[in-house]
């Protein structure tokens, strides 16, 4: 009897370990434990600001994307992806691509009304579309690509390149699967959080370590033509 109690003990130990190495694991893994963060200063990187304030706010484009973006993550809207007769679905409710699209607004931007227009402009560059729907185009990523690449500045997928990585560019992981704005908080490597929405706890986090970057834009209005930049109103 004391032998079998011994091993009972050695496979409870054992089990209880391996619970607690799991759990260490993915609480790492998926930021459950607090985290200190860091500026850009702290690595020597310089704060890149855009030229362009499109909505007159003293506030420059990059960084008011940013801003529209953490102010979604602050929100925190439950994650449900939802389709919506008028387009837009509520404040308390969104995914991934609400995000972003929320960011743009913030700087002033109807991005649904910019890529509805490049659809049109475009059709040949969206072959995923079969019927445009300007209700849900906007809130696909595949379609957010194929924008971003026209339109935004195609920068490195290196995610340690660290000084390439800016406040309010945007960032596409996977095969098309998810999209996010960068923050301006970076870890202790010198790699910038991302502010999304994948139904996650936090909303602005530190992410690379989870996913594939496959796009890395940055939407600098000034290079592009004006009948694409469409006014929030």
């Amino acid at each position: 009897m004391n032998i079998i109690k011994k091993w009972l003990r050695r496979i409870i130990i054992i089990l209880l370990t391996v619970i607690l190495s799991a759990g260490c694991y993915l609480a790492v893994i998926y930021n459950i434990l607090p985290e200190i963060t860091f500026k850009a200063s702290c690595f020597d990187i310089g704060t890149v600001h855009s030229t362009v304030d499109f909505n007159n706010n003293g506030v420059d484009d990059y960084t008011d994307i940013m801003l529209g973006a953490r102010k979604d993550a602050e929100n925190h809207p439950k994650y449900d992806s939802s389709y919506w007769a008028e387009g837009y679905p509520p404040d308390n409710i969104g995914v991934c691509t609400d995000v972003v699209w929320r960011a743009f607004k913030n700087a002033g931007y109807n991005l649904r009304e910019m890529v509805d227009y490049d659809i049109r402009l475009r059709p040949q560059a969206y072959p995923n579309i079969i019927k445009r729907d300007d209700n849900i185009d906007f809130r696909r990523v595949v379609n957010l690509r194929v924008f971003f690449e026209e339109y935004g500045q195609k920068l490195t997928l290196d995610t340690t390149d660290i000084s390439q990585w800016q406040p309010g560019d945007i960032v596409i992981f996977g095969n098309d699967k998810h999209i996010g704005i960068v923050s301006d908080k970076r870890n202790i490597k010198g790699q910038t959080y991302i502010i999304h929405n994948g139904g996650q706890p936090n909303r602005e986090e530190n992410y690379f370590k989870r996913g594939e970057v496959t796009g890395h834009y940055r939407f600098d209005a000034s290079l592009v033509e004006e009948y694409i930049l469409i006014e929030w109103k």
